[in-house]
């Protein structure tokens, strides 16, 4: 027996969810949209997620909110850093094991709410302050407002446990 698994490409063919208020659609059919929901869809990767994404949004560069919550994510594809309007991402309840992953979040200048609980990295001791040390930015993590406190925390964890770069001077020999 073959299992079906889920893709990205997957969404061409479907029909979005209804929700409060109509999907607005350009002249062209495409969503006018600014935020993409894949929540809950077994995803183990996002192969093909920008081609997509400029098939189904009639501005897919305005992208404000993507939510993959509850999916098979093992990483954080590098493709979510191409959407500089981003501000709301969701990757909680994913496979995601190494923290570092967070770092590719770093390049996104108007992320402000992020969610990864219920990821194996989770687990990770200086998980929070990792997180709000790498991403400074962000005013909502893992639902919760980041607060100063949080923010000193974060920064007293950094000093304690991260290394900073060396700056290697050449030395000018004569």
């Amino acid at each position: 027996m073959v299992e079906f698994q889920p893709s990205v490409t997957d969404l061409v063919n479907e029909e979005p969810r209804t929700g409060l208020r109509p999907l607005k659609r350009s002249k062209s059919g495409k969503s006018l949209t600014q935020s993409l929901w894949l929540n809950n869809n077994v995803l183990n990767d996002l192969r093909d997620f920008n081609q997509v994404a400029s098939q189904l949004l009639e501005h897919p560069e305005n992208l404000a909110w993507i939510d993959l919550s509850f999916n098979d994510l093992t990483s954080i594809d590098p493709v979510l850093t191409t959407f500089f309007n981003l501000s709301v991402l969701y990757l909680h309840g994913n496979s995601i094991q190494r923290l570092g992953e967070v770092n590719k979040l770093a390049v996104l200048p108007r992320l402000r709410s992020l969610t990864l609980h219920g990821n194996p990295m989770e687990e990770e001791k200086g998980y929070r302050q990792y997180v709000l040390c790498t991403l400074s930015r962000i005013t909502t993590f893992d639902f919760s407002g980041v607060t100063k406190a949080d923010r000193t925390t974060a920064e007293v964890w950094k000093r304690m446990n991260i290394k900073p770069k060396k700056a290697w001077i050449k030395q000018n020999t004569l």
